[in-house]
């Protein structure tokens, strides 16, 4: 529960933004501030064990940074936040959405992963047009075919706000992050259960994200009965910092569904469930 974080001093409601695999909340925040700029939100943004400033306190599962984050939360905050992801900040904000409804007053997942081993992912067939001449020459060179694979944007702008995104943040703890990604329990337990969450969500995926794509992200709609899929055009696994005109439009959005709403059945059920075995 040690966890490094930047809140805002905004009043509740309070929406939670977990990062990227490896990157820090200074990436996050970069990539989710625009997007929630207006709203008067509580803006908090964490850095998940092992990565930033967070120390590695927990073992290298997924369920384990999962459960750290789930007890953040309870110690933290006082009513169900809405929550915030991209790529495996994504992936664990589902899974708390399914294993910790009560946390949760709404979803925003962007390029979420779906399924954890590269195998298993539906990829989109057709390349991406190309982009201009150059447009990777300031990459370092073991980037770039990552790089290529990930970005459907392809300007040397992009390139330069990616690579800075990359590079933000305390240093993570690169052990940690390698045992957690060739563990066995990368992968959470439940990831293929559909387990339903009935709270206002929204899934934004790129149409040239060589990395999740975007096919598993609308087959996994079905958990979602008032969610909002949503794949954009010259946008791929990096969509905050490649569209960040249509993030905010999209988020926006979502907010104004999510802040109208009553509060998810399950949310208040489990709140009273709660209060009654401790009260």
């Amino acid at each position: 529960m040690n966890l490094a974080v930047d809140r805002s001093a905004a009043a509740d409601p309070e929406v939670v933004c977990l990062p990227m695999f490896g990157m820090t909340r200074t990436a996050t925040a970069t990539a989710f501030s625009p997007a929630l700029a207006g709203a008067d939100l509580r803006e908090t943004y964490l850095d998940l064990p092992g990565h930033g400033d967070s120390p590695a306190t927990c073992p290298p599962t997924s369920q384990a940074l999962l459960d750290t984050v789930c007890a953040w939360l309870d110690h933290h905050v006082d009513a169900p936040v809405l929550i915030a992801g991209a790529s495996y900040g994504a992936y664990l904000a589902a899974g708390i959405a399914r294993q910790r409804p009560d946390l949760v007053r709404g979803l925003l997942l962007v390029c979420p992963g779906i399924t954890i081993a590269p195998a298993s992912r539906t990829l989109p067939d057709h390349r991406p047009p190309p982009g201009p001449a150059g447009w990777l020459d300031n990459a370092p060179t073991e980037l770039r075919t990552h790089l290529d694979t990930a970005l459907g944007h392809r300007t040397p702008a992009v390139v330069a706000t990616v690579l800075a995104a990359l590079h933000a943040g305390g240093p993570g703890d690169d052990t940690f992050l390698q045992k957690l990604r060739t563990d066995p329990g990368y992968a959470l337990p439940d990831e293929a259960t559909d387990t339903p969450y009935d709270g206002p969500v929204s899934v934004l995926t790129g149409r040239q994200d060589g990395i999740v794509g975007y096919t598993d992200q609308f087959h996994a709609m079905r958990r979602y009965p008032r969610g909002t899929f949503t794949t954009i055009d010259a946008a791929g696994h990096y969509l905050p910092f490649e569209q960040p005109a249509l993030l905010r439009a999209l988020t926006q959005d979502w907010l104004h569904r999510t802040l109208t709403s009553p509060m998810p059945r399950h949310t208040t059920a489990q709140r009273l469930r709660d209060n009654g075995r401790h009260g």
